[in-house]
C-alpha cells in the first residue's frame, strides 16, 4: 500500500512536522505538530483526512505547540514516551518558559515505552527508545523510513546541553537503534533535510569512528 506523507515546516524554529495516510483512505497521523496550528489544520481539511493519532518524538516546546489544538479538533490520541510526559505539563520542563511564551498542553493519552508496534489504521510504526536529546525521545520506524526527531539530522545530532540530555545516551541510542537499520532506510528529521542511514554512516561527523561530540 502506498503512503502520502506531506512535510510541514512549523513554528518559529523550524520543526517538520509530517502528515501521513495510506493511499485511498482518510485516516491520518501527524507527527510533531510543533506550531502554526492553522497550517496543519488546513492541510488535513484540504485533504478530507481524519486525525487519529498524534505521535510525538519528545516533549521540548517547539514540538508541542500544535498539540491540544488538533485533539480539540479532531479528537487524535497522543502518543509520547512516558519520560518525557510530565515535560508536556511543565514550561520550565519542556523549555517553553525560557523562550517567552510558556506552552503546557493536557496530559497526554497514551504513554510509550519503546518496542510497541503501532496499528493506526492500517499504518504501522515501530517505535524505537531513543534517549539522549530528551530521556524519553523515541524514534518511528516504518518499514524504509524512520521519522528521528531530533535523535538524529542530516550529518549532525541533536543537542545534549539541555536538562535530561546526554551526549553519551544519545550515541548509544543512534548506534544501537538506528546505524542497525538497512543502509536505504530514509531518515526523516525532526529539522531540516532527508537523509539515509548509509549516507550518516559515511558522513556523519559526529558518529564515525573518530567520537562523538
Amino acid at each position: 500500500m502506498s503512503l502520502n506523507m506531506k512535510t510541514l515546516v512549523v513554528g518559529t524554529l523550524g520543526v517538520n512536522c509530517y502528515i501521513l495516510h495510506n493511499e485511498g483512505e482518510r485516516e491520518a497521523v501527524a507527527i510533531d505538530p510543533g506550531g502554526s496550528e492553522e497550517t496543519v489544520w488546513h492541510c488535513l481539511e484540504e485533504s478530507g483526512l481524519t486525525l487519529k493519532a498524534i505521535l510525538n518524538t519528545h516533549a521540548h516546546s517547539d514540538h508541542i505547540g500544535a498539540i491540544d489544538f488538533l485533539r480539540e479538533k479532531t479528537g487524535a490520541k497522543l502518543y509520547i514516551h512516558e519520560a518525557d510526559a510530565p515535560m508536556l505539563l511543565d514550561a520550565h520542563k519542556n523549555l517553553s518558559a525560557f523562550m517567552g511564551a510558556p506552552i503546557v498542553t493536557r496530559p497526554a493519552d497514551i504513554l510509550l515505552h519503546g518496542g510497541e508496534v503501532l496499528e493506526i489504521g492500517s499504518m504501522k510504526f515501530t517505535v524505537l527508545h531513543t534517549p539522549g536529546h530528551s530521556p524519553g525521545g523515541v524514534c518511528y520506524r516504518m518499514e524504509d523510513r524512520v521519522f528521528s526527531g531530533d535523535t538524529l539530522f542530516a550529518e549532525s545530532v541533536g543537542r545534549t546541553d539541555f536538562p535530561g540530555s546526554s551526549a553519551q545516551a544519545l550515541l548509544k541510542s543512534v548506534r544501537e537503534k538506528l546505524l542497525v537499520l538497512p543502509d536505504e532506510t530514509r531518515v526523516y528529521c525532526g529539522h531540516g533535510p532527508e537523509t539515509t542511514i548509509g549516507h550518516e554512516k559515511r558522513c556523519n561527523p559526529y558518529i564515525n569512528d573518530f567520537g562523538f561530540m
